[in-house]
Order: structure tokens, then C-alpha cells, then sequence
């Protein structure tokens, strides 16, 4: 059965800012305690699929944290998903091999 309460805030409203529960206080009190809204954390720029490794929470939440808790140790840690940054790295490398190969095409021209 739902008590009546009173509410802290001065928010009446049924919105996803205002949920709320009833706690029973040790003295005996039916009080209000606020639930804090869910985050949808950190996203990858480019593929916008959710950073493994980061935890969710609000973004004013993330000033308290250490920096090796909201970044991972790794180029782009923080930024860009993991299967993003193996692709520049790929293509990066295939890019200089490219350039080696035309290097050495060119110099067999000139024999």
C-alpha cells in the first residue's frame, strides 16, 4: 500500500527527472529519496556505438573521476571505438606500403 508523502523538490510532476521512492527512516519516518537519471554514456564519434571500458553516469559525474577511469589506455581511448581505430591503423599501413611499392615502380622505370 502507497503512503502519502511529501515531496523535497519542488518539481510535481511524473517525469524522468522526478522519480522517486519511499524509504522508511530508522527513527520511523516515511521519507522521499530521488533517483538520479540514467546515463547513456559515452558514445564512438565516428560509429556511435557505446565506449567499452567507460563507466555511465551523468556528465557533471565525470569531474570527479580519475582520468584512467574515464579514458582506456590505448590511442583514441576514450574517443573512438576499438574496431575504428584498427582501421586506421590498417590503413594507414597498407597507405605506406602503397607509396613504397610506387617508390619502387618508379625506380625500375628509370633503369
Amino acid at each position: 500500500m502507497v503512503k502519502r508523502v511529501t515531496l523535497r523538490k519542488r518539481n510535481s510532476y511524473h517525469t524522468k527527472s522526478n522519480k522517486i521512492w519511499q524509504v522508511r527512516t530508522p527513527g520511523g519516518r516515511l521519507v522521499v529519496q530521488y533517483a538520479d537519471k540514467i546515463a547513456a554514456g559515452p558514445h564512438c564519434k565516428e560509429s556511435k556505438k557505446r565506449l567499452s571500458g567507460i563507466p555511465r553516469l551523468r556528465p557533471r559525474k565525470y569531474a570527479g573521476l580519475a582520468k584512467t577511469d574515464i579514458t582506456v589506455s590505448r590511442a583514441y581511448g576514450g574517443v573512438l571505438n576499438h574496431s575504428i581505430v584498427k582501421d586506421r591503423i590498417v590503413r594507414a599501413f597498407l597507405t605506406e606500403e602503397i607509396k613504397v611499392i610506387k617508390k619502387k615502380m618508379q625506380q625500375k622505370k628509370a633503369k
